[in-house]
């Protein structure tokens, strides 16, 4: 049986190491669609802020947004 032919040249440089297990955070990729209402498009916007941040970062930024959407909805109820 004859032999698998290899390509010639320089060996292809791997790409670094990112993701679970590596420490890197990964990117979510998640495209946000803006809502026309401006306070909830500024909570939106600090999520998307998220994008390449640890997760240990996550929280504070969670508790800030939920906030802010409960806020809009509370205020719905007043006007």
């Amino acid at each position: 049986m004859p032999e698998p032919e290899l390509p010639s040249g320089p060996a292809p440089t791997p790409a670094p190491p990112s993701g679970p297990g590596t420490g890197e955070p990964l990117p979510l990729g998640v495209d946000l669609t803006p809502t026309g209402h401006p306070a909830v498009d500024a909570g939106l916007a600090r999520l998307e802020a998220l994008d390449g941040v640890p997760t240990d970062a996550h929280v504070a930024v969670y508790e800030d947004v939920h906030q802010r959407l409960a806020d809009t909805l509370a205020a719905l109820d007043r006007d």
